[in-house]
């Protein structure tokens, strides 16, 4: 398909003699007298280039082209100004209000011909590398997306792989990991925040890939020795996460989850908001998830003895604004299903 070019100029014979010349070399010619009737022209119309004097009645073609960058689906058309003119100035105005190049007048043929070729090719070469970029962010975007879903699929592969050892558990980190989000939802976090969350939920007791099955899954009650062996998962989580670069917050989730408010968790005794705040939540919600569950020497809570100790909690075992969030999610779940069904 041939190049289209319209020509704007008030005089007859320019128009005649650029007509002339560009459709000699194959191209399409539309001519017009003013940038009134230029302007209405476009209303229909994308030509590849417009050919435009400066110096037009009623309407200049400095007034004209900035009508014409005004809209959105005109904006990108290649502008060349026709002008017997010679001074910077003009050059200046013209090309910091769009315009491509300047063709001076009376124009030579070959000039014109040279100038009309090179803004054309200019533009398929932007053209062609613009849809190139936009191909190759595609590709990246999509890349990236697949690495997302892999990186998540990896985690709950893991996550489960850590409830799995655990005979009596079904889903609890996964559980944990969604209240986590919940809990961050309603204080008002960012998206990203509130998925950061979750995904520290789900790995917060990794750590138990290094305890004994045998300790994990004992129905009597534990040693001192075996639940000092349990106390330790916060520390091997960490030491599991910590070379995970692109996302360091998965050590907070993993070793302080078991910090209490009032400084008497483990393993590091932190107190009050010294324990990170992901750690907080994540800490309610891994204890919720505890008394909403199956145990081997217990049914899952009444929902009053939950919401009980979730009150009696507040401020010693838990961060009393994030408990207060629980609470009322407790309350207005009217039929009890926040737990393992």
């Amino acid at each position: 398909m041939s190049d289209w070019i319209l020509v704007v100029d008030d005089d007859t014979s320019n128009l005649r003699m650029a007509s002339h010349i560009l459709t000699g070399e194959g191209m399409r010619v539309s001519c017009l007298k003013s940038g009134a009737e230029a302007l209405k022209f476009l209303e229909k119309n994308i030509p590849n280039l417009i050919l435009m004097d400066i110096h037009m009645p009623e309407m200049d073609g400095f007034e004209t082209l900035n009508r014409i960058k005004e809209k959105e689906e005109l904006a990108n058309i290649p502008t060349i100004f026709l002008t017997a003119d010679d001074d910077s100035e003009t050059e200046t105005k013209g090309l910091n209000i769009g315009a491509m190049d300047f063709i001076k007048k009376p124009f030579v043929a070959e000039v014109l011909l040279i100038r009309v070729r090179h803004t054309l090719e200019l533009i398929r070469l932007q053209n062609s590398l613009e849809h190139e970029v936009e191909l190759k962010t595609q590709e990246v975007v999509a890349h990236q997306k697949r690495i997302a879903r892999m990186s998540t699929q990896i985690i709950q592969a893991l996550s489960g792989a850590v409830d799995a050892k655990d005979t009596y558990t079904n889903g609890h980190s996964t559980r944990v990991a969604e209240y986590s989000k919940e809990i961050a939802r309603r204080l008002g976090l960012s998206e990203q925040e509130q998925d950061n969350i979750y995904i520290m939920g789900l790995l917060h007791d990794v750590g138990k890939i290094g305890v004994s099955d045998s300790i994990i899954n004992k129905p009597a009650k534990l040693t001192d020795e075996e639940y000092e062996e349990i106390k330790n998962h916060p520390v091997l989580g960490a030491r599991i996460l910590k070379n995970i670069s692109e996302f360091p917050g998965l050590v907070t989730g993993a070793r302080w989850h078991h910090e209490r408010y009032d400084g008497k968790g483990y393993p590091d005794g932190l107190e009050g908001e010294d324990i990170p705040a992901e750690a907080r939540i994540i800490a309610v919600a891994d204890a919720y998830d505890a008394m909403t569950s199956r145990r081997s020497y217990r049914d899952v809570l009444p929902q009053e003895r939950v919401r009980s100790e979730i009150a009696e909690g507040r401020g010693t075992q838990f961060d009393p604004e994030y408990a207060d969030i629980v609470l009322a999610m407790i309350d207005e779940d009217t039929e009890y299903r926040l737990r393992e069904l």
